[in-house]
């Protein structure tokens, strides 16, 4: 069960909404359980869309590439992250849409060097995306419930893959809840 672009889009919709819907909060705050502020997360969170397609894009298979495309940074308003998050989605939909099924890259480097071809992309990047748009809405004291449908293609497509792996991390199991098993795998 593929997560592919459109989910993405769909995704980063609901992110976009959910942040608009606190614009006027305290994004100072603690995002959720973390140690940054929603300000810093939701920075964060962009760069986690914007930096798989740069990885795509570059077709490196040896390693990330040397350079990349900023974020607006931590110090900007929640408007601008929010305008931010629109585009980093739309040039990661834009490069998984035009490279070719065999083109593939380096998708990650932990615990090694692994490359992936584009349908793996979007996945990667609606991991983050889905948790960290959770801490930035936890944290700014609002609701973030993404339908489950979404939460289970996203789940399926990342199953096996090695951040499950990760200290304070556990598999995903085949609860009925899928949002609620991603929370809880990820150790939130």
């Amino acid at each position: 069960m593929a997560f592919t672009v459109d989910d993405l889009r769909r995704l980063s919709d609901l992110t976009v909404n959910a942040w608009q819907d606190g614009i006027d909060r305290d994004w100072s705050a603690p995002a959720g359980g973390l140690t940054w502020s929603c300000l810093q997360t939701a920075d964060h969170t962009v760069d986690t869309v914007i930096a798989p397609a740069i990885f795509l894009a570059s077709r490196k298979l040896d390693g990330y590439p040397a350079y990349g495309i900023g974020t607006p940074g931590p110090d900007v308003s929640p408007p601008v992250l929010v305008e931010a998050l629109q585009t980093a989605t739309r040039i990661l939909v834009a490069v998984v849409r035009e490279a070719g099924p065999d083109d593939r890259a380096v998708i990650w480097r932990r615990p090694h060097v692994e490359t992936r071809g584009p349908a793996d992309f979007p996945p990667r990047a609606g991991l983050e995306l889905i948790l960290h748009s959770y801490d930035v809405c936890q944290g700014l004291g609002m609701p973030f419930e993404p339908p489950a449908d979404l939460c289970e293609r996203l789940r399926e497509h990342t199953r096996n893959w090695p951040m499950w792996a990760s200290p304070g991390w556990s598999s995903p199991t085949d609860d009925p809840d899928p949002w609620g098993d991603l929370l809880r795998a990820s150790g939130r």
